[in-house]
Parts: C-alpha cells; structure tokens; sequence
C-alpha cells in the first residue's frame, strides 16, 4: 500500500480485506500479536487499546445527557462551527445513509446527525450524542484516534478494535484552535465501506481546515500590544504568541522562557544553569550561547541580560492553570491543562514544576469528585494509568467500563513481576517494564 492512511488501496476487494482483518483481529485479541497486512497505524492503534484496557466486547459509555449534554455544547468552541458542518457534509451524510459526528478533545460525542436509519443503527453501539469515543475508551476509532494522534485517521470495517463498531467505516480529522494550535475535537463521518476511499480522507480534512478558518474569522482581534502567550503544557517544544507572530521554541529555548515568565525579575546565569542543567559539568559558555540564539529568535526588545529577564510579562498556559486552581475555578483550569508541561524535558527545575503542578491539579480533582473532569483525566494519555484516579472515578460512576479498567489496573498492581507500582508527583502509576 502507497499510503499507510489509506485503508485500502486502489482495486482492493473490500469484503477479503474484512475477513482477512477479522483473522487479524483475533489473532491480536487472542495471542498480542499483529499479523501482516495490518496497517502500522491501526496496529499501534490496537496495542494502546490493549494497553488500556479496553476490551473487544465492550461498548461507549454515555457521560453527557439531557441538560448537561446541552450546556456542554452550548459553551463549546466547536458550537461556532456546527453550521459549517451541516453545510459542507450534512446533505452528503444523509443521501449516503451515513453519519456527521464532532467530538470534543477527549473524545466525547457532541453532535450525531445524518441519515435516520443509520442514526438507529448507530444507537446499537451507543454512538450517540454524550458517549465517550476516545481511544482509551472504545479502542480504535476514527474520531477517537484522530484526537490522540492529532491528525486524519480512516478506520475501516475490522480494523476496529471493539467488535460491534466493525461493521462500520469512519473517517475524522482533528479541528484545532486557530490562535493556541490546540485540538479542540475532530470532525467525522461514519458509514459503510465506500467511506474507504482516498477521497473522503481528503475530504474530511479539507472540512477541518475550513472549520479552523472560520474560528479565525469569528475570534475577536487581538491588539498589538496584548500580552504575549507561551502553549507549553502537552508539548515538547512550546509555542510563544507576541507581536503577531507564532514563534516555535527548542526544546531548551522553551524551557529559558518558561523559567523567565516565571521569574519577571531576572535569574543570572548561575541560576539558569542550576534550573536548566542536572550536569554539573556544563559550562556557562554553553548556556551564553543558547541566550545568544534564544535572543537572535525572539529580538533584544523581548529578552535582556544582566540579570536574564524578559522585558514584558508573558503568560504561560501551566499559570494560567495555577492561577484557576488558586480561585477555585477547576473545571476553567482543567480545561486549560493540555498535558504535562514540556513532558520531554529534564530540567530539574522543569521537572519540578511539571510535578507540582499536575500533583495539585489531580489532588483537587479526586476532592471534588465530578465524574466528568475525573474521567476526562483518566482517559487522557497521562492519566490511563494512574490508579488513584480509577479508583476516584469508579467511586462516582461505576459503569462497567470503568470498573473493568480499575480492575485490570488493580491486578497489574499486584503482580509487581509484570509491571512495577511508580510514585510519580504523589500520584500512583504503573510502570511498565521496557518492550
């Protein structure tokens, strides 16, 4: 196959390549192992849903209903876009018996529309508006992968990982923040084989990228000198917004303005060294030369020397988390927690940072107990492991799911041969053994 995005290639016999990924899929279930001709996305796709702990058999769980579904919605950014959506792709989803679907960042269905009768099909495995599809969850899914790898994804038929959704072809693309770059959901379309297609990958992407522009479009102004903004949660290399332009960092260049939006004084060279570099060894002409790069990028009009500072406050995303949890406001800061902060990096400095504040973010939401910003944590990929969460979240809503996957995780727990238990941040996980 030319394109390992595409489920199948031109001339293809959709129906042998049904049974040859049904073969496929039990061999996977039964032994772990991923026979040829899997897709190398769908097969990674499948060892994270194992590792999950979601099981072949099971079904979505629906979180969201009646006025808590509509308020979600209501607030959403991808509310703005829904009229976009019916436009360029409701009429094709209701003339081909298929499905317009748009789920949030964590894989949640907000919206399923589209031809009747598929509707009710879909209803059978719980594809309705309100159930969780995230990867972590049901398994592989097209909107459900697309948020996790943040790119358009085609599932086709059995290369589903939960069995009562193989019947079914999908396709989805993430839609992302026009301003931050940030996912906010995925758009999708679900329905029989012919979905399949080099086109409606393309199609559904173009769908995206159109929906990306009329939220850029429809975002108020932002004034010249408004605050410069540094995106550094859930991603190696930060983004910093100033003056109109969007500058992307290296990693040790993100892990500098970080340290220096938090420090509006100043830090002197020894301090950056000590922050920036567990290694003793490292001399300050190597942390000169990165300021000296760091200043070429970014203009002396934003960063000085003597001490090191930044000459205009910049807010960084892992404060604005502080700052929410600080008021009170969870759900805002938890809204704003896009992973843990520059997850790459071994600053000791970082480190301790990213530590301290994913430990306080947790703590207060196992305290307050909502059922939806606990599962929102667990089913993201820093939280499928944490156990205290799990726990937390079946104390609240003890579906089958969730119970199934605190018990696979409370096994795994025990048996200390396998995986071993890690203290990370206050928080439990488990620490899988090198593959």
């Amino acid at each position: 196959m030319t394109d390992p995005w595409v489920a199948l290639e031109p001339g293809a016999d959709p129906a042998e390549r049904v049974r040859i990924l049904r073969r496929a899929h039990e061999t996977f279930t039964t032994v772990g192992a991923v026979p040829r001709p899997v897709r190398s996305v769908v097969a990674e796709s499948w060892r994270r849903s194992a590792r999950a702990g979601v099981v072949p058999d099971g079904t979505a769980s629906v979180e969201l209903s009646d006025g808590d579904l509509g308020a979600y919605r209501a607030e959403h950014p991808l509310a703005r876009v829904m009229p976009l959506f019916r436009e360029l792709m409701g009429t094709f989803a209701a003339d081909d018996e298929q499905l317009l679907a748009v789920c949030d960042a964590q894989g949640r269905l907000l919206w399923v529309e589209g031809h009747p009768a598929a509707r009710r099909r879909a209803d059978g495995m719980n594809f309705v508006p309100g159930a969780r599809w995230s990867e972590a969850a049901v398994g592989t899914n097209a909107p459900g992968t697309a948020v996790t790898l943040d790119r358009p994804v085609q599932v086709f038929a059995a290369e589903h990982f939960t069995r009562r959704v193989q019947p079914w072809t999908c396709v989805a693309a993430p839609v992302h923040d026009p301003r931050t770059g940030r996912v906010l959901g995925a758009v999708d379309v679900t329905g029989g084989d012919g979905l399949a297609h080099p086109h409606s990958l393309g199609f559904v992407q173009a769908v995206a990228r159109a929906a990306e522009a009329q939220l850029a479009l429809l975002a108020p102004a932002r004034p010249a000198a408004d605050t410069p903004s540094l995106v550094a949660l859930g991603r190696d290399e930060a983004e910093l917004a100033h003056g109109g332009r969007r500058i992307r960092l290296s990693r040790r260049h993100s892990e500098i303005v970080l340290l220096l939006s938090r420090h509006p004084e100043g830090l002197t060279g020894d301090e950056l060294l000590c922050a920036l570099y567990a290694d003793e060894s490292v001399t300050p002409v190597t942390l000169r030369a990165e300021l000296a790069r760091l200043r070429r990028l970014l203009g002396p009009e934003l960063l000085s020397s003597r001490p090191y500072r930044l000459t205009t406050v910049v807010d960084a995303d892992a404060t604005v988390v502080e700052r929410r949890l600080g008021s009170g406001a969870l759900t805002a800061a938890a809204e704003v927690y896009a992973g843990p902060l520059l997850p790459g990096s071994q600053a000791p400095a970082i480190v301790r940072l990213r530590e301290r504040l994913a430990r306080e973010l947790r703590a207060a939401l196992i305290a307050h107990r909502d059922p939806d910003l606990l599962a929102d944590w667990a089913h993201a990929p820093w939280g499928e492991d944490d156990i205290e969460v799990w726990r937390a979240l079946a104390a609240v809503r003890p579906s089958a799911s969730v119970r199934a996957r605190l018990a696979a995780l409370e096994a795994e727990l025990a048996a200390p041969s396998a995986r071993a238990g890690a203290r990370i941040g206050g928080a439990t996980y488990l620490q899988r053994p090198p593959v």
